[in-house]
Formats: structure tokens, C-alpha cells, sequence
């Protein structure tokens, strides 16, 4: 709708003059005014105090004698527009005669006004002619001296009384400054998309139109300067006015009295929009990479300002309105406006600031009502509370050394152990502040180089760990503020411990406050419900295609980054996103425009997520939880592969196939296990198609699955070997490392995510605590050695780093491979699956080596073991073995693993 220039005069049409002629014919009675007055306001008029004059005017008493003299000079006086007040008793004849004599009428009926109007001032002591306006129904009390002087806003009033009528010059007239019906129903019933073009103050034939909607208000006054004025009230809300003014004040100022309470604010509705064209044009091509700048709740200072910018993107909505604490959570009178077809509404709020609750109103394309946390929310409620906060970040960073180093090596070619966290019950009822002081420490301490924080996004239920996000954009307030988030992430930075975050794009919940119908149709979720809802999770699934949903998530994983800090993403659940039958049956999903079943859309959204990411954020890596064989998971998206399709641009995917088949090896009783020997092989035949991450995760750990150490055979001190073991093997085999917390100091329990780890192992005085201990003391020392030893982790995507020494051991449950730096330095890293010793196992190794040492052994009797150790150098002899020139003669210690490296 084009905003009007000229607000139409909803409350009596009957009683406005239907032509110019008529219009500039028609004469009032003045019969409240005195000559007295009506020269005090001419002279006011003539120094350019017509307000003050006015207030004279009509603050003088009326009395009998006034009255007649105002009859006998009325014939004299300048027709003016018919105030739409009681009729009065008037004398037609006189009327008519003193129109003959100005020679501008054709009609002969001059009705007066009661005498409760409030009179307005000559133009001109020459022209004698007077303009009386209706008074507000409301009586004004006596101001204070020193309190501006307060007048009555006038149903219709000139800006200032008009010079002697001419025939061929009409004069212009007044016009009411009241809301018509179909403003006022489409305000009442939230469906106004433009309500700036008529609540506020607008310039109209006669002065300014102030216009107010404030439900449950008692009066509202406009305060500007030395003006005072009360406007009129108009039942249900509004209150409006007209103020002989000749241009809208550029700072006034609304008294809302309520009852008990007065309110002295900016009128929101004075403001242009704080957003602007460009941000509007990028949102509607799906482009603004710093999305979240654009929508949201953004405190700023507009036009002079300080307040808070809402806005939101609901273009299927009728109507959108701003509810929160400031306004008792009614949003009928905070309606906002919509930016052209954009789809985004907007509303300025002045004196709104951080801390305030608030939602969206919004009014369905039905008709009906639906209350929604803002999508682009900084900061939200804790859960069960789902309002958004306002939030502006007070935060000043310290890591600038740490973002200045971490992208100086990529990270394939970098080491990376990472700890697995679910922050809220690592150390339960720890807040962000507090984890800061024990986590960085306890993290440095283990020699991890990352942690993984899972889903820090808020979620409204717990049990879900955070993969069902409501609050996209909000760390989750269960454990403090966004900045609170950021002070944990900056002390793990200035410990040297970088920060990676679980992030689900594939999917959100369908909590009637969130995103599911947003604005009252299919948005954010695709509209075919084959394609929305997920088979699994009783969740649905974004609609990937549509390019705002697209930019949604893109700038979301930004956000992250960038205003967080964070070094890498691990996307969530990826394969759900790029199969059309993920978890679907015949009939329940429709082939791609090629006749497959790759989800076109999320391809494109990946890639275009991923190029995004690291054109944007140096040093940042993304990382796939990918657990089929898609082709291209971490290829660049320039270079398509033999499917036709560009990479997905992923920086590391999680190696799911190498974790099932080694989990389900160590699950064996050794004496089986010769004939599972390929379960720990076959992961060489693939490592170096993508660039892997070796994961034990929290999803290992629960469900009946059991704890690592749990799911190992044999008696207890059999599994804690068993344990040790595997996690040699693992830390020594191509690809990065990843071990779910609890798990490196072998916690018997499944976890929970209602009690965390069982911290009261490592205590003292419990009996086992050396055997727990003795795992954790392993880790560490695991990481210290592999982050001081290039040959584990320079080359891991590289088919060169890598040769087995003997993979085909079955009987032996042995293997033994051998691991470059991109120097050639070697580490021989041997395993022996069995709970036997092997004395004199002899392994071929290169001859250009003088000597090997032990710098590790799974079996040390500091970790737990039996110490069955290589305490001196082993030097190669001349005997051809493995097909190698030389060999080695080895004791291999009962279930444990050995590394050797050049002596």
C-alpha cells in the first residue's frame, strides 16, 4: 500500500464540505472568541507565536456581552471549514449577506459551532477573519509556570489562519485528523502492512496529523518544545489530533498516561526504516552473508536515537506485531511494517534495550494468531521460557594471537586430537565462566589440540543433547549469556586449545513457537510433506532450495564463526540432507529432475556453505558427519567427480566406516578374532579418498551400545588393556583423532547426559582409581608423543605416509605398519590383538635406519599394564623379511600396542 499523503477524515465525512466553493463559503459562528482575544492572536501570529496565542484565545472567558459582539463582527469574518461539533442556533440572513459581500459563496448555509471551541488567531489585523477549531474532549488542567503551556489538539485546525479570500483563490481546508474504519479494523486485527503511513505525525491541509495507537491508554499528549497538547481520543486505543503547525517536529515526544503510570517516550512511528536497500536486496536474492545483522533484535541509534531494531523475515504473514515486556505481551499496538516484497517487517522501538523479552505476533494468512520466538534471536530464555532477548555483546576478545596462527597450516596437515564435550554435563551445573576456569585446564593438561562442544544452539529439550534447535543463532542459555559463551571459548584460545562446534542444519523441531509454519504456511520446512517431515527424528527438514531458507543457515554457520570465534563446524547428520529415500520407502520420496535420489538442493546448499566459510574465515575447517560413501565429501566444489557432481567442500569427514569395523573387531574374543583380522585392514583400502577423522563419539557411548571399555571381552584388567590398545592402534592410523569425554580415563558407564562422566573414579580413595588414572595418564602421553611426531598426522591425506608392514597377520593378530613426515622420518606402530606375549616377532623394516626405540607402550605398568617393555634400542638385522631388507626382533607385550621411531 502507498503510504497517503493526505489521511482521509474517517469520523464525520457528513459534516465536511463536499466542493471548494462550498468549502470556502461556508462561515462558522465564533461565538466563544472576543475582539479582545482575536487581537492578542493576530498580534501573536504576526511574531511567529501563533501557538501561544491560540492558547490565549482559548483560555478567555465567555460571557453574554462577548457573545453578542461576536454576532454583530461575525458577517465580517473569512469563511472557514465546518468544525464537526453541535449545531447552534444561527441567523441565515446575516450569513448570507456578509458572504455576498466577500463575493466567494454560492451556498447560504453558515452553521456556528457550540462555544466550546477554542478560538485560533487572525492572519492579519486587516483581514479580520478567524478560524476556530473543535476542542478535545478532554478538559486540560493548569500547567506549572515553568511546564511547557499545554493545548487541546484539534480535530482539524490551518497551520495558520489564511490571507483575505479572494474569488479565484479558495481557501484550503482543515481536515479531521482521525483514523478512517478500515485503518483502524486492519490495526485492531493486526493485518496493517504499512502502519507508519498513519500512526505518527504526517503533514495535512491545515497542519500536522498526530495519530496514536496506544490500547489501554488513559490520554496521550505530543510534548515538543514549549508544546503541549493533548490529543483526542478516539475509543479503542487511538488518539489523534491536529496541530497548527507548518511542519512535523523533528524530536517530539508522546506522555502516555496509564493508570497508575505515565510513560514519556519517542513515538516508534516517527522513524524511517532502520534497514537498509541493499540489505533488502541481498535478502531477497538470498545473499547477505551477514544475515544476521539485517534481522533480529539490533540495538542501535536511529535518526538520533537509541533503541532496538526488529525485524523478520514472514511474507506470507497478514500482518506482524512486537510483544514483550515493554508492552504487557500485547502486541496490537506495536504493529510493524512490511519492506515493499521483501518479506521482511520492521518496527524502530526507541528507548528499548538489552535485556527485553520479546516475541513476534504474527496474524496468519487465515486470520488467526500465532506468538513466535524471533529465528535471528542473539540470546534467549532458558528453557522451559522460550522468549528472545535483546541482546548487544560487551565482550572484548583476548585471543587475537591465536586467530593470528591457526590457519599458518591447513589443517589436514596439522595434528588434530579433538575431546568431545557436552558442556552441559561435563561438570554439571557449571556455567560457561566456570567451565572457563577448569575445562582449558583439564583439556591442555590431557595435550588435546580441540575440543568438540556438541550443539550449543539453544534446544528446548534436553534429552536431545541439542540437535533440535530451536534458537539457531542463540548459544543456549542454560548455562549463561552469549558472552558468557564467548569468555569460554576465549580462555580455551588462550590455552591454546582451538574450538570446534556440533552444527545441525539438517533439521528443527516443530514446537508451535519456533519455526515450524513460521508465519502461518510451510517457510523454513520444504511445502511438499514428503519432503518436510523427517522419517527419524519426528522433526522437519529444511526446505534446502528456497535461496532466503538457504542464506538462513549459510549466514548462520558464519555467525559462528565470526562473531563467536569458533575454528570449525561439524555438521550433523549429512547424509540425511543429500538422499531424497534417506530412511523412506518406495513411494515416499520423488526422483530428482535427473531421476535420482540425491537431494539436488542440499548439495548446492553444502557447497555454497562451505565456499562461503572459508572464503570468509581463515583457518577455519568444516567437518561431515558422512556415513555413506557419497563421492566428493571433502573435494573441493570446483572439481566434480566421476558422478558429475562438484565436491562438497568439506574440510574433514568423519571416518564412520574405519569406527563400526574396528569397534566390532575389538568387540570379538581374541581367539575369534583371526577371523575378523579384515575389519581393522579394510579402512586402507579407502583412508585416502576424503580426509578423515577417526571418531569415538557420544554416539558410541549410549543407547545400549555400552562404554568403550565396556564393550571390550575379558575380565576387567583384559578390557583395560583391550582399551589401550585400541586407542594406540587408533592414534597411530591415518586421519585425525576423536575420543568422546569419559573415555580417556575408561568410565564403565554409558553416559548420561543427566550426570555426566563419573568424575569419582580418578578420586583417591576410591580402590580402582590407579586403573582409571593409568588410562587417563596413557591419553596424555598418546598426544604428547603424536603432537611432537610428524609422521602421525603431516600426511595423512597422503597415500605415501603410509605402508603396512605386515597387514595379514590373522593368526598372530598382529599388525604392523609404518608411518612418514613429509621429511621421510618413519614410526613403526605395531599392535597385538592377542592376551599373549611374542617374544622375538620379527617385522621387516627400512635398512636405511640404524636403530629403533620404544617411545610408547600401551602396557606400561604406569598405565596399568603387565610392562612387558623394549627398554634398549633394537637395532635392524641383515635378514630379509615383510620384503624388506632388514628386520627387527620385538617383544610384543599381551593386548597393547608399541610405537618405535629412529633411535
Amino acid at each position: 500500500m502507498t503510504p497517503r499523503t493526505t489521511p482521509s477524515s474517517g469520523s464525520d465525512q457528513k459534516k465536511t464540505a463536499e466542493t471548494p466553493d462550498e468549502q470556502t463559503n461556508v462561515a462558522k459562528k465564533a461565538a466563544t472568541k472576543t475582539a479582545k482575544a482575536a487581537e492578542k492572536a493576530a498580534e501573536a501570529m504576526k511574531k511567529g507565536t501563533a501557538k501561544k496565542a491560540t492558547a490565549k484565545a482559548g483560555a478567555a472567558k465567555k460571557t453574554a456581552a462577548e457573545k453578542t459582539a461576536a454576532k454583530k463582527t461575525a458577517a465580517k469574518k473569512t469563511a472557514a471549514k465546518k468544525a464537526p461539533a453541535k449545531k447552534a442556533p444561527a441567523k441565515k440572513a446575516a450569513a448570507k449577506e456578509a458572504v455576498a459581500k466577500k463575493a466567494v459563496a454560492k451556498k447560504t448555509a453558515a452553521k456556528t459551532t457550540t462555544a466550546k471551541s477554542t478560538t485560533t488567531p487572525k492572519s492579519t489585523a486587516a483581514s479580520k477573519s478567524t478560524a476556530p477549531k473543535k476542542a478535545a474532549a478532554k478538559k486540560i488542567p493548569a500547567q506549572k509556570a515553568t511546564a511547557p503551556r499545554k493545548i487541546p489538539a484539534q480535530k482539524a485546525a490551518p497551520v495558520e489562519p489564511s490571507p483575505p479570500v479572494e474569488p479565484s483563490a479558495p481557501v484550503e481546508v482543515a481536515v479531521s485528523p482521525a483514523l478512517d474504519a478500515v485503518d483502524r479494523d486492519r490495526l485492531l486485527t493486526g493485518t496493517h502492512h504499512d502502519p507508519h503511513s498513519v500512526l505518527g505525525a504526517h503533514p495535512v491541509p491545515g497542519g500536522v496529523a498526530f495519530r496514536a495507537f496506544r490500547p489501554y491508554a488513559l490520554s496521550v499528549t505530543v510534548v515538543a518544545g514549549s508544546l503541549r497538547a493533548e490529543l483526542h481520543d478516539d475509543a479503542e486505543g487511538f488518539f489523534s489530533g491536529l496541530l497548527p503547525l507548518r511542519e512535523v517536529p523533528e524530536d517530539y515526544r508522546l506522555l502516555v498516561e496509564y493508570e497508575g503510570a505515565v510513560q514519556e517516550t519517542e513515538d516508534a512511528y516517527r522513524f524511517l526504516p532502520a534497514l537498509g536497500e541493499l540489505d533488502l536486496h541481498l535478502i531477497g536474492e538470498g545473499r547477505h552473508e551477514e544475515l544476521w545483522r539485517a534481522l533480529g533484535a539490533e540495538p542501535m541509534t536511529h535518526q538520533g536515537v537509541t533503541g532496538t531494531r526488529f525485524t523478520v523475515w514472514a511474507p506470507n504473514a497478514r500482518g506482524v506485531s512486537l510483544a514483550g515486556t515493554f508492552n504487557f505481551w500485547d502486541g496490537t499496538g506495536y504493529p510493524m511494517r512490511s519492506l515493499g516484497g521483501s518479506g521482511v517487517w520492521e518496527l524502530f522501538v526507541p528507548g528499548i534495550g538489552e535485556g527485553e523479552l520479546y516475541k513476534y505476533e504474527i496474524t496468519r494468512p487465515d486470520g488467526s494468531k500465532t506468538l513466535r520466538a524471533d529465528p535471528l534471536a542473539r540470546r534467549t530464555q532458558a528453557p522451559p521460557d522460550t522468549s528472545s532477548i535483546v541482546h548487544a555483546s560487551q565482550h572484548e576478545w583476548g585471543d587475537a594471537a591465536w586467530l593470528a596462527q591457526r590457519g599458518s597450516v591447513p589443517t589436514h596437515e596439522a595434528p588434530l586430537s579433538v575431546y568431545e564435550v557436552h558442556l552441559a554435563s561435563w561438570r554439571p551445573g557449571l556455567t560457561y565462566r566456570q567451565l572457563a576456569e577448569q575445562l582449558p585446564a583439564y583439556v591442555k593438561d590431557l595435550g588435546f589440540t580441540h575440543v568438540e562442544l556438541m550443539p550449543v544452539a539453544e534446544h528446548p529439550f534436553g534429552g536431545s543433547w541439542g540437535y533440535q534447535v530451536t534458537g539457531f543463532y542463540a548459544p543456549t542459555a542454560r548455562l549463561g549469556t552469549p558472552d558468557d559463551f564467548k569468555f569460554l571459548v576465549d580462555a580455551l584460545h588462550q590455552a591454546g586449545i582451538g574450538v570446534l562446534m556440533d552444527w545441525v542444519p539438517a533439521h528443527f523441531p516443530r514446537d508451535d513457537w519456533a519455526l515450524a509454519e513460521f508465519d502461518g504456511r510451510p517457510l523454513y520446512e520444504h511445502e511438499d510433506p514428503l519432503r518436510s517431515a523427517h522419517p527419524d527424528w519426528g522433526t522437519l527438514e529444511f526446505d534446502f532450495g528456497r535461496r532466503e531458507v538457504r542464506n538462513f543457515l549459510v549466514a548462520n554457520a558464519t555467525y559462528w564463526c565470526e562473531e563467536f570465534h569458533i575454528d570449525g563446524l561439524r555438521v550433523d547428520a549429512v547424509a540425511s540432507m543429500l538422499y531424497l529415500d534417506y530412511s523412506r520407502e518406495p513411494g515416499q520420496w520423488v526422483p530428482n529432475e535427473h531421476g535420482g535420489r540425491e537431494n539436488l538442493d542440499a548439495v548446492a546448499f553444502l557447497q555454497e556453505m562451505n565456499a562461503t566459510l572459508y572464503r570468509r574465515v581463515p583457518g577455519v575447517v568444516t567437518i561431515a558427519e558422512e556415513s555413506t560413501a557419497w563421492d566428493g565429501v571433502t573435494r573441493p566444489t570446483h572439481v566434480s567427480g566421476p558422478g558429475g557432481f562438484g565436491g562438497l567442500g568439506f574440510g574433514l569427514k568423519w571416518n564412520m566406516g574405519w569406527m563400526h569395523d574396528s569397534l566390532e573387531y575389538m568387540a570379538k574374543e581374541p581367539v575369534h578374532r583371526k577371523y575378523h583380522h579384515n575389519e581393522m585392514t579394510f579402512s586402507m583400502v579407502y583412508a585416502y579418498s576424503e580426509n578423515y577423522v577417526l571418531p569415538i563419539s557420544h554416539d558410541e557411548v549410549v543407547h545400549g551400545k555400552r562404554s568403550l571399555v565396556s564393550k571390550m571381552p575379558g575380565d576387567w584388567w583384559q578390557q583395560r588393556a583391550n582399551h589401550r590398545a585400541y586407542l594406540g592402534f587408533m592414534w597411530a592410523h591415518p586421519g585425525k583423532q576423536l575420543l568422546f569425554m569419559g573415555q580417556e580415563f575408561a568410565q564403565g558407564a554409558e553416559w548420561s547426559e543427566a550426570h555426566g562422566p563419573d568424575w569419582w573414579l580418578l578420586d583417591p580413595a576410591y580402590g580402582a582409581e590407579p586403573d582409571h588414572r593409568g588410562v587417563r595418564d596413557l591419553v596424555r602421553d598418546l598426544n604428547t608423543v603424536y603432537r611432537h611426531t610428524p609422521a602421525l598426522w603431516q600426511r595423512d591425506t597422503d597415500p605415501s605416509g603410509f605402508q603396512w608392514v605386515v597387514g595379514d597377520a590373522a593368526d598372530d593378530n598382529v599388525f604392523a605398519f609404518l608411518r612418514y613426515d613429509a621429511e621421510g622420518a618413519p614410526l613403526l606402530a605395531v599392535s597385538n590383538m592377542s592376551p599373549v606375549v611374542r617374544h622375538d616377532y620379527r617385522l621387516g623394516v627400512p635398512d636405511d635406519v640404524p636403530a629403533w626405540h620404544e617411545s610408547l607402550n600401551t602396557d606400561a605398568a604406569k598405565y596399568g599394564g603387565s610392562d612387558v617393555v623394549n627398554p634398549d634400542p633394537i637395532k635392524p638385522e641383515a635378514q630379509p623379511w615383510h620384503g624388506r631388507a632388514a628386520s627387527i626382533r620385538l617383544t610384543l607385550p599381551p593386548l597393547a600396542t608399541v610405537w618405535l621411531r629412529p633411535a
